[in-house]
């Protein structure tokens, strides 16, 4: 009995959270489909969501964009093509963050990208500055990013479970 219960409350979570996201995005385009898709390895599921953030609201689509081709930098085989991805990549989530250097999730992104971009690239310059930012701001988030959060915090080595 406590199992059907449980397996039910989850169900009308997962709906209810499903719905209320549904409400703030243009069609196609989901954070938790990103986010998905950035904590893999899957370059067929980088590419989706490249074409899918186009539905993005445009305040946003440079970040997610940008978060994305630096994603896919570093899962592709040719090195041309990974510098060109990466540099143009970087340039989209830091105009994004200029435009809004408040916004929490932007910083989510970089720091998630600055964490694993070899230090040859340079960039890894914002990575405590960003983590104190995400501490200090993670309660204001929506749902699905807090959780994206979480579950990155728990692999990081910059940004602790505990810092939330």
């Amino acid at each position: 009995m406590k199992l059907l219960f449980f397996g039910f409350l989850l169900m009308v979570c997962t709906a209810a959270g499903n719905s209320v996201w549904a409400q703030d995005t243009e069609p196609g385009f989901t954070r938790s489909d990103f986010y998905s898709a950035m904590s893999g390895d899957k370059e067929g599921a980088i590419n989706k969501q490249i074409d899918l953030v186009a539905g993005a609201p445009a305040a946003e689509k440079d970040a997610y964009e940008g978060a994305l081709l630096m994603k896919k930098a570093g899962i592709i085989g040719n090195t041309k093509k990974k510098l060109d991805l990466f540099k143009s990549g970087r340039k989209k989530l830091e105009a994004a963050i200029q435009k809004d250097s408040s916004n929490t999730e932007f910083r989510f992104l970089r720091l998630m990208i600055q964490e694993h971009a070899p230090g040859i690239l340079g960039y890894k310059g914002e990575m405590d500055k960003d983590r104190l930012y995400i501490k200090n701001n993670f309660k204001k988030l929506p749902i699905v990013v807090q959780g994206a959060i979480r579950e990155y915090s728990k692999e990081s080595k910059i940004l602790k479970p505990a810092d939330l």
